[in-house]
């Protein structure tokens, strides 16, 4: 299928969702989640238990996990319900260098499908195959029996023209570099004659540049996020077990003002545009005090996603979740489901969104992630 997109000078940001004072960015595929695991419970991870695809969520988490080394790879057709041609894809892995340290990489590819360019007359500007990506390199190292912590880098590029003109400008495409620093406890214990497990996580994420699509002045904020979550894992007996998961965001990035013609006397908002004279990290300290709404609106801002998942035998599992964003701010709100099937070397996995509003762009949006344990491969050969 073929996407129409009129372009006007100055918007070559993406906007991740409509409402009445939504918070834009630019390459909002970085926050996109890219796992069935996480995507079935209601896009919670940054405090769940370690998994292969821990790099996008928490790298911190690799110092915990079992195996000496994995690999995961994830998709995502996007956005069924308006196009058929967008899709995600996520190859993530990592490697345990000692009982303390880790590496782990990733690469995320976003395809935007074939898009006909057209001027805001209606003329034909040519048809191109945008696309983004990111390639995230991480290192984390257990501090105590029970912390980890990590950092991570990561390239992003984003060609969303493919050079096309606009209204005489030229275009190109944009990239930034962006870290992530991220920390983890993970406590087991026994209460009750029972196995738990205690995890929570934080990771300041995507802490980078801004992006630009034109060599002018006007310049978008990344998504920069701040994640903090816990999940509690108890056993029922031998063969059962519950994990009950939370988590909360926040972009920290610079809040809209309601009244755009402060700005502009033609209200034409560019995202991140209005902006552009404000550093990376002032963003990030303005942005737990700077809507129009005061404190109210700052916890507007605020999206939380919780999930339960339950494992019989360590091999099948059943996911649930929900996400909650405010109508001021996006308006999302889906439940997700998902499943999950371990053997020695394979697991499998897939989630489901069903979103709680009618026609929206995000229903039956499925995700299916394949995982590798590389080290019990070499074990069982």
């Amino acid at each position: 299928m073929t996407l129409v997109i009129t372009i006007s000078e100055g918007v070559m940001a993406q906007a991740t969702t409509s409402g009445a004072n939504t918070i834009t960015t630019a390459v909002p595929f970085l926050s996109i989640t890219p796992d069935s695991r996480a995507g079935g419970m209601g896009d919670a991870g940054v405090g769940t238990t370690p998994d292969v695809s821990s790099q996008h969520w928490n790298p911190a988490k690799y110092a915990f996990m079992e195996s000496d080394m994995g690999i995961g790879l994830s998709y995502s057709p996007w956005l069924r319900a308006l196009v058929d041609d967008i899709n995600l894809a996520y190859l993530s892995g990592y490697k345990k260098l000692d009982n303390v340290q880790a590496i782990s990489a990733s690469l995320r590819y976003f395809a935007l499908g074939d898009i006909v360019f057209t001027s805001g007359e209606g003329e034909f500007m040519g048809q191109q195959s945008p696309n983004e990506f990111a390639i995230d390199l991480g290192y984390t190292r257990l501090l105590s029996d029970v912390f980890a912590g990590a950092v991570g880098i990561r390239y992003i590029r984003s060609d969303l023209t493919g050079g096309q003109l606009v209204n005489g400008v030229e275009t190109h495409a944009g990239s930034s570099f962006a870290a992530d620093v991220a920390f983890y406890y993970y406590n087991e214990f026994r209460a009750n004659g029972k196995d738990n497990i205690f995890s929570a996580g934080i990771n300041i994420q995507n802490i980078g540049s801004k992006i630009s699509y034109t060599e002018g002045e006007v310049k978008d904020f990344i998504p920069t996020t701040l994640k903090l979550g816990a999940s509690y894992t108890t056993e029922l007996d031998e063969y059962n077990s519950f994990s009950f998961s939370v988590e909360a965001n926040k972009l920290l990035v610079p809040t809209p003002p309601k009244d755009s013609t402060i700005y502009n006397p033609d209200a034409v908002i560019l995202p991140g545009g209005i902006y552009s004279d404000m550093g990376v990290i002032e963003g990030m300290i303005t942005s737990f005090n700077d809507a129009p709404g005061g404190f109210k609106e700052e916890m507007q801002e605020i999206t939380l996603g919780i999930g339960v998942e339950y494992w019989y035998n360590k091999q099948f599992a059943i996911r649930a979740g929900y996400f909650y964003e405010h109508e001021n701010k996006g308006n999302r709100k889906y439940m997700t489901a998902g499943a999950g099937l371990k053997m020695n070397v394979f697991a499998l996995d897939f989630s489901y969104l069903l979103p709680t509003q009618q026609n929206h762009p995000l229903a039956n949006t499925l995700r299916f992630t394949l995982s590798f344990d590389v080290d019990a491969f070499s074990k069982q050969k």
